[in-house]
């Protein structure tokens, strides 16, 4: 499971089904939270809810169609989704918002 702990205390739509107390979310199986033709975003948690306020920004500003796939879980990761998507626009962009590495100038460095 991914999850953010800013997410704690939003509140946000539920359907009746995903009410329901027979209600189970499957595992390693992504949603499409937006289709697209021209570029997907793989993102989970916080960040889908980002990615989907860039891809409409996109579509006004630039005539960007963006799909939204929400991984759900990493482990098993749902890679058909992905693969089927990144076929259909060939291109991808990840967005995580884990600790940054590998970035210059990311954290301070003694010179010592």
């Amino acid at each position: 499971m991914l999850e953010n702990e800013i997410l704690y205390g939003q509140h946000f739509p539920l359907s009746a089904e995903a009410q329901s107390k027979d209600f189970v979310l499957p595992i390693g199986k992504a949603k499409i939270e937006r289709s697209g033709k021209d570029l997907t975003f793989v993102t989970h948690s916080i960040n889908v809810g980002r990615c989907l306020q860039v891809a409409e920004q996109l579509k006004e500003k630039h005539d960007v169609d963006s799909e939204v796939i929400n991984i759900r879980s990493a482990k098993p990761l749902d890679v058909e989704c992905i693969i089927n998507s990144v076929k259909k626009t060939n291109r991808i962009v990840s967005v995580d918002s884990g600790f940054p590495a590998f970035v210059k100038n990311s954290y301070p460095v003694n010179d010592n």
